[in-house]
């Protein structure tokens, strides 16, 4: 069984932009390693993983209204780095979803 990449930031420009609080990006950085966690057992049913990636990203969508109570919102950069990290994810583990439909199920 492959382990993630120890040396990728996860949510690496989420966390230099100040815009955006580390707390909440902490959130949504646990919920990413929910998913690494699961890849990490080896898992390739595909149907499974993009499960697992519709669960994140719904918990992503829930975290929405703490951002906005924080000064804050999920808008281009947080889009943006949470689609890299997810497509860094899949080509890591080599699976083949494609990063958008990985995330098919947000609304930000």
């Amino acid at each position: 069984m492959k382990k993630f990449d120890k040396d990728y930031k996860l949510l690496d420009a989420m966390y230099q932009d100040g815009y955006f609080p580390d707390f909440l990006v902490d959130k949504i950085k646990e919920l990413v390693q929910n998913v690494i966690a699961v890849l990490e057992t080896g898992e390739r049913n595909s149907e499974k993983i993009q499960s697992k990636f519709d669960e994140m990203t719904l918990a992503i969508n829930d975290l929405q209204e703490e951002f906005e109570e924080n000064d804050s919102e999920i808008e281009t950069a947080a889009r943006e780095s949470i689609g890299e990290t997810v497509e860094y994810i899949l080509k890591w583990f080599d699976i083949d979803i494609d990063a958008e439909d990985a995330i098919g199920e947000r609304d930000w």
